[in-house]
């Protein structure tokens, strides 16, 4: 074991010299054998250890021993100490996650101040072979990522250097030999023979089939891991490379990207963008987003609807007005209806952020853009107004016979459905709806110049 271990932490570069090495050790026979195995390599490689435990306070007295076991193996061997308590029941309950996770989350918690604590370039776990066996079962069963479905890295950033997984080349047959023949008398917790857990059925019911059939099972799923992150890494580089090429805006807890432009991109590509957006905006993904929160969300970007909503765990909202995609934690502030008479002249701040300005113009105007209006005093009645839309808007448009529906050229002219409730109507005082400004024009703009009249602009 002591070689394949000692080859496998040389290919992945987990122990660099000199490097201060923290141990997660809970007592039972894994973790005790990398502690005792990094002991014995601390002068070949010049390492400083510090052994973590932390007691979950699951199982009461029991608990508190394998604390004091540990701590009582590290004063006897000259190996630095760090223990903690920590009430796992109170913070699951707190935080409505399972026993599990709540474990999980507390553990890495301790280590990650650890690592502050001591500047460590490396925190060292003892997950074995047979551990990346059943991680990648549960993974490819329960559905996950493509990075998820590689299982557990031998060695990953975090903190102040790297978590490193120094066993994953051997199983948990060899540790328990290992142990055995340096007389190490671990702590077993009870917990573990309890099939009660998914990942302890697939231990104790699928693995041993496994291995039956195909002695070195663990080595077929590490190289899968392993080529498996090799190509994930080259194809993030691509997608990172036409992500940025589909995104439009982005800001802490904000991403807004062209659903089109997602779409062009190869298929293999997609389901990694929409990873790589989802680990921006999150930061720590929940839990309980899992790979049928990515398939509906492609199926929904997929859908010739013009509009929708989707809503992701931690209040994160998906939504798609034509060919924007908006991703947000923000809560969507509507602007309530307004009404304003225009003065002339004068400038009026609308609550969409643009402004409405009206001029008294003398001589010829010869631009005709939308954001720009003539009024035509002969056919309009003053007061002017610009108010937010009402049920049942309609417009007579330049050159058009009748009169068409404000909703149909919002439509038309794909405007966000969170934009629509401010975007501003100007109408005289008759109720004629005069303008959609950067829209359209009614029949009722200016057409022949005179020597003075007024002109409206929308910026």
């Amino acid at each position: 074991m002591e070689r394949e271990t000692t080859e496998f932490i040389d290919k992945h570069n987990l122990l660099p010299i000199n490097a201060t090495v923290l141990v997660g050790v809970s007592g039972g026979p894994d973790s005790l054998a990398l502690l005792h195995f990094l002991h014995r390599e601390q002068v070949h490689r010049s390492l400083n250890l510090v052994a973590l435990h932390v007691d979950h306070m699951f199982r009461g007295a029991e608990s508190k021993n394998d604390l004091e076991y540990v701590q009582a193996y590290c004063r006897d061997a000259g190996i630095a100490f760090e223990g903690v308590s920590i009430d796992v029941t109170t913070y699951q309950k707190k935080h409505k996650v399972s026993a599990q996770v709540a474990a999980r989350e507390c553990r890495y918690a301790f280590f990650e101040e650890m690592m502050n604590k001591y500047r460590a370039e490396v925190l060292a776990l003892a997950h074995h072979g047979d551990d990346q066996v059943e991680t990648i079962l549960m993974r490819l069963a329960r559905g996950s990522t493509m990075r998820g479905y590689g299982g557990m890295e031998a060695k990953r950033p975090y903190a102040t250097g790297s978590l490193v997984r120094p066993f994953l080349s051997v199983t948990k047959e060899q540790i328990l030999l290992y142990c055995r023949r340096f007389n190490l008398n671990p702590r077993m917790d009870p917990t573990n023979e309890k099939d009660t857990y998914t990942r302890n059925r697939i231990r104790q019911y699928i693995l041993p089939f496994l291995k039956d059939e195909y002695h070195d099972i663990h080595e077929k799923f590490q190289a899968f891991s392993e080529n498996l992150y090799e190509d994930q890494a080259y194809l993030e580089e691509l997608t990172t490379r036409e992500m940025n090429k589909v995104i439009k805006q982005q800001r802490q807890g904000y991403l807004l990207m062209s659903r089109g432009s997602f779409l062009n991109i190869s298929k293999p590509l997609q389901r990694r963008g929409i990873q790589l957006i989802l680990n921006y905006l999150y930061k720590k993904i929940p839990s309980d987003l899992s790979s049928v929160h990515i398939n509906n969300l492609l199926r929904f970007l997929e859908a010739d609807k013009p509009s929708g909503v989707l809503h992701f765990p931690n209040k994160l909202t998906i939504s798609r007005s034509y060919d924007d995609c908006v991703f947000t934690f923000e809560l969507t502030q509507s602007i309530p209806a307004y009404e304003y008479d225009i003065p002339i002249p004068g400038v009026i701040q609308l609550p969409n952020g643009h402004s409405l300005t009206a001029r008294i113009h003398n001589g010829k105007y010869d631009k005709k853009e939308t954001d720009i209006f003539l009024v035509d005093e002969s056919k309009v009645r003053f007061p002017i107004r610009v108010r937010t839309r009402r049920p049942g808007d309609k417009i007579q448009l330049k050159g058009m016979k009748g009169h068409k529906k404000v909703k149909d050229i919002f439509i038309d002219e794909k405007v966000p459905l969170e934009k629509r409730d401010a975007w501003p109507v100007v109408e005289d005082s008759n109720g004629t709806i005069l303008w959609l400004p950067k829209l359209k024009k009614s029949a009722y703009e200016l057409h022949t110049h005179k020597l003075r009249y007024v002109i409206l602009y929308y910026k």
